[in-house]
């Protein structure tokens, strides 16, 4: 049996959890995605010895790389980004890529409709434009309103955008 197959079950039900959570509490606790972490690299180097060791790792690495910026940004938080080492644990580096890519994307689309829905479209865009042009003319640096920790910041639970990209990954590889 291969790990894709192994991993599919336990990455559902985290994801599925994950964004229930992550909806009604804005918050993915670590007693969620810590055990399947270590799940992860336990199966993972258990059904392929040391060679799984290293894609698990490799996974996670990767995972922690491409959100970690986004952590420092304060754009996304800590929750969010161990979701994604818990599934890069699971996954390794090259499904982790392209759940990354599929979840950055999805997470933009669900950000359009999230802004739509809540009325804030134009606001969002403006912000996002204002970001870009920080990044631009500033270098890359948390923005001083769009983060996290300001209580006025419109945010949205990204763990659906999270399951989208992982869920889409097992489709490609």
């Amino acid at each position: 049996m291969d790990m894709h197959s192994i991993a599919w079950w336990p990455i559902l039900t985290l994801l599925v959890m994950a964004t229930v959570v992550d909806i009604y509490s804005r918050r993915i606790p670590n007693w969620l995605v810590l055990p399947f972490l270590a799940a992860g690299v336990i199966v993972t180097t258990a059904v392929h010895g040391v060679k799984g060791l290293g894609q698990s790792m490799g996974g996670m690495a990767l995972a922690v790389a491409v959100t970690g910026i986004l952590c420092w940004l304060r754009g996304m938080g800590m929750g969010d980004l161990k979701l994604c080492a818990a599934v890069g644990g699971w996954i390794g580096p090259a499904q982790m890529g392209t759940a990354l890519v599929v979840t950055g994307i999805a997470g933009g689309v669900l950000a359009l409709i999230w802004a739509a829905w809540h009325g804030s479209l134009s606001q969002s865009l403006d912000g996002s434009s204002d970001l870009l042009s920080g990044f631009w003319t500033k270098g890359i640096r948390p923005h001083p309103s769009l983060v996290l920790d300001n209580p006025s910041a419109r945010t949205m639970p990204y763990a659906p955008a999270i399951a989208i990209g992982t869920i889409f990954s097992f489709f490609t590889t």
